[in-house]
């Protein structure tokens, strides 16, 4: 842990991921306006001293509406990491340790998953369940599942050769003892790197699915609403998709720098170069 946090990347990654939660959590008592209160008296206001982010087309203040959809990306984004991690480690332990032809049937279907761009696959669960919040998070928790379970299964493939888990099943530990108390805790580092680099990527792709019109319906304050909502207005009010679309670039940016220095220092292969 102390190795962990002198890393530049995991600590400063950390401390924005965590100003992240704060400012999901604390949204309703720090934004200046309400992001649902229109003002059409002050609409398409440049960014100024009354209003930081400027005003949108029907007056409400866009910084205030940047802060709340923090709540609405960070929240999307954890639920389909939870979706895609618990059902990527429990695929990926049955896998890799059952082989044969469980293992087989798993990792095809698994390879279909990756056939397709996460987006896409994404967008057809959503063809099937219908647009709305609860169905992007089943999408892309479905979307970026099949890459938990190749990660899972294949530390799995290793794990369960080595020599302690030998021991286990010579004294006759039970395989269900096996798989829980040694095996799991072994992939847990490789399962909480890509869950961070997914929450990146899950964010991302709320983001874009509410921009297509398949997510968040306006007039909620998230950040690929806010993107999609004024498209068409960036040479006159070019303030409302710049600052959303910066809170977007951001977090992924940031978010992935934290994955990334938690992959140096978890994986084996790396820590010797750090």
């Amino acid at each position: 842990m102390k190795r962990a946090l002198r890393e530049p990347r995991i600590l400063f990654g950390l401390l924005f991921l965590l100003g992240l939660c704060l400012i999901a959590i604390l949204a309703p008592y720090i934004s200046p306006y309400d992001p649902y209160e229109i003002y059409p008296s002050e609409n398409l206001q440049p960014p100024s001293v009354r209003h930081w982010f400027g005003t949108d087309n029907l007056g409400r203040d866009v910084f205030s509406r940047v802060l709340h959809g923090t709540r609405y990306s960070l929240v999307l984004g954890l639920l389909a990491i939870a979706i895609s991690g618990t059902f990527g480690i429990l695929l990926g332990l049955i896998a890799g340790y059952a082989g044969g032809k469980t293992d087989a049937v798993i990792m095809r279907i698994v390879d279909v998953g990756l056939a397709f761009p996460s987006v896409l696959l994404a967008l057809l669960v959503i063809s099937i369940v219908g647009p709305g919040l609860p169905s992007i998070v089943l999408a892309i928790g479905i979307s970026s599942t099949p890459p938990f379970v190749r990660i899972v299964r294949g530390s799995v493939l290793v794990i369960k050769e080595m020599t302690f888990i030998e021991a286990a099943r010579a004294i006759g530990v039970g395989k269900r003892r096996i798989i829980l108390r040694h095996i799991l805790p072994e992939v847990f580092a490789p399962a909480l790197t890509m869950a961070t680099l997914g929450l990146a990527n899950a964010i991302f792709a709320a983001s874009s699915l509410s921009f297509l019109g398949f997510g968040a319906r306006p007039p909620t304050p998230e950040w690929g609403v806010l993107v999609s909502a004024a498209r068409h207005q960036l040479r006159a009010a070019w303030w409302i998709s710049t600052f959303s679309g910066l809170a977007i670039m951001l977090s992924v940016l940031l978010i992935n720098v934290l994955g990334d220095g938690l992959r140096d220092i978890l994986d084996p292969k790396l820590r010797g170069k750090i």
